[in-house]
């Protein structure tokens, strides 16, 4: 009967951050602020950080000029499912801000509409919301 105690005294994952290695942090971060949407938490970017978020979404970019870009991963440069409400308004918002959007949203068989993005870098990001059934 052990098992239900720890159950019941389980602590809850209350946020994610992404936590990314990039090439060039003033670009990654001009990118993820101007194309993405996001806001910068705290901190100027003179630690080699920049810690970032938008609304329930945030990320840590960390400055590794000599890393192996993103780019170069392939099918594995994806880093994040992002769940939204609105997926279709997303991806107009991001196409008109100039962001890297891959594809456009498509409704999938397992029942979320999607799209891909990138960025500079090469992290592949996927958006989705629920699709509406007609």
């Amino acid at each position: 009967m052990a098992s239900n105690r720890l159950v019941d005294h389980m602590p809850r994952f209350v946020r994610t951050r992404l936590v990314l290695a990039v090439r060039d942090l003033s670009v990654s971060t001009r990118y993820w602020s101007e194309r993405l949407g996001c806001s910068r938490d705290f901190g100027d970017g003179s630690d080699g950080w920049s810690f970032l978020s938008r609304d329930e979404f945030s990320v840590m970019l960390g400055e590794c000029p000599n890393e192996r870009p993103a780019s170069e991963l392939g099918n594995h440069s994806y880093v994040a499912y992002v769940t939204v409400d609105d997926v279709d308004r997303l991806h107009a918002e991001l196409v008109e801000s100039g962001a890297i959007v891959s594809t456009a949203p498509e409704s999938k068989p397992w029942g979320m509409r999607e799209f891909a993005a990138q960025t500079p870098d090469g992290h592949r990001l996927q958006f989705g919301a629920p699709a509406v059934l007609t």
